[in-house]
């Protein structure tokens, strides 16, 4: 429990010491950051590692398909101006990845960690969280996740009794049913791009209604629950009705609406909505997403976008036509298996674009494109792309292992 600051163990600072050693091991050999095995090796010494590690800590977790890492980031920045953070700002969103970024953390006041869904309800038992920011829930990664609706189901279960505040995203039928068994509930509009997973009422299948931006069952009345945070523009509109400038390096609405729910949080722990957007400008690029790097005597802009609620955040970032666009697709455990998903992206808003299409799954993507009926060129490796490509900067659009791919290639 956050103020309880009784010393680890000598267990728990054994499963630390060793943690450390495997992470550092990892690192040695070019294995990655070693978050995750570190992590392992510690709970399999501590089962208990986890709580013991977040008791002295206000912890915030953050769950969602699409935008996790990113509000995280967002969060831990704001919550800077009340004292030490804590955060695994990388990514490593499972519970041997949180014990690592955990570990890492004995001086801080606050814990800012990233869930991955399925993890979410098993995660908050252990660390006893002061808040939860739910941004979103659509499909992604068919063959690992649950369906949608089964993945709220668990969060709604998960959650009941809680005695966090949970900050919601009202805007999403799913994120609202999985929310409203909590206690205490900050509802915040940040809006909802993609709305194909959302058309049948999570309570009773009846379907969704959808007139503007509002949205309700004709069958059970099940409805959008009024916001007391809102995105409005290019402002944050707070529960007293003053509306906030957005300062963010972060390109598109869809950070601007991570911001929105961000500020909310941090309201949680004390910090002003002035003052937390302020913080969030700091912000450049989350993980390399974002980033802006010369290859190849060409400007590359970084983007990821791992599902089709994702593609279509991302294609409303990219330049105009005729800027060039490369995109790449794998198919390995991270990503999950299963490609179907291509189906439901509307690729024709790259009408215009000349496209390159890389990574493993290269010819999956084409037969999409061919399709859509977009003219493309397929090849081998990033360099022959950047090649291949006419003048100006080109767009990188990649999902969670090709756009690892892509940032070794690039030195980023």
């Amino acid at each position: 429990m956050a103020g309880n600051t009784e010393p680890l163990s000598p267990r728990a600072k054994l499963a630390v010491t060793a943690g450390k050693a495997a992470a550092a091991v990892s690192r040695a050999a070019g294995r990655g950051s070693g978050s995750v095995i570190g992590g392992k090796v510690a709970l399999r010494l501590d089962p208990d590692l986890l709580a013991r590690l977040a008791q002295h800590l206000d912890v915030v977790l953050v769950s969602a398909t699409n935008g996790k890492t990113t509000t995280t980031r967002l969060i831990a920045e704001a919550l800077r101006a009340a004292g030490p953070v804590v955060s695994n700002a990388l990514g490593a969103n499972m519970p041997a990845g949180i014990t690592s970024a955990l570990a890492g953390g004995s001086d801080a006041k606050f814990g800012v960690i990233e869930v991955d869904e399925k993890y979410l309800a098993g995660v908050a038992r252990d660390v006893t969280p002061k808040a939860i920011a739910l941004l979103n829930l659509s499909r992604d990664q068919l063959d690992r996740a649950a369906e949608t609706r089964m993945l709220a189901e668990k969060w709604r279960e998960g959650l009941a009794g809680s005695k966090a505040v949970i900050v919601a995203n009202a805007d999403d039928p799913l994120v609202v049913w999985a929310a409203s068994s909590s206690q205490q509930v900050v509802w915040v509009a940040a809006g909802q791009a993609w709305k194909d997973d959302a058309w049948s009422c999570p309570s009773c299948g009846g379907v969704m209604q959808r007139p503007g931006d509002d949205w309700f069952c004709g069958q059970c009345g099940f409805r959008r629950p009024t916001p007391t945070w809102a995105l409005t523009g290019d402002h944050v509109l707070d529960p007293h009705g003053s509306a906030w400038p957005i300062h963010l390096q972060l390109p598109g609405r869809a950070n601007k609406a991570n911001a929105t729910s961000s500020a909310a949080v941090a309201a949680v722990f004390g910090v002003p909505p002035q003052v937390a957007l302020e913080r969030m400008y700091q912000v450049q690029a989350v993980a390399g997403r974002y980033d802006v790097v010369s290859f190849l005597g060409r400007d590359l802009r970084l983007l990821l976008a791992k599902n089709p609620a994702g593609w279509l955040e991302t294609f409303s970032l990219i330049d105009p036509p005729p800027t060039p666009v490369v995109l790449s697709v794998n198919a390995r455990g991270a990503d999950g298996t299963d490609t179907s998903w291509l189906w439901d992206v509307d690729y024709t808003q790259l009408a215009g674009h000349p496209i390159f299409v890389i990574g493993d799954r290269k010819l999956d993507l084409a037969v999409r494109l061919e399709v859509a009926g977009l003219d493309f060129r397929v090849c081998e490796t990033l360099d022959e792309a950047v090649q291949s490509a006419p003048p100006g900067r080109i767009e990188v659009i990649a999902n969670y292992t090709a756009f690892q791919d892509v940032r070794r290639r690039v030195g980023n």
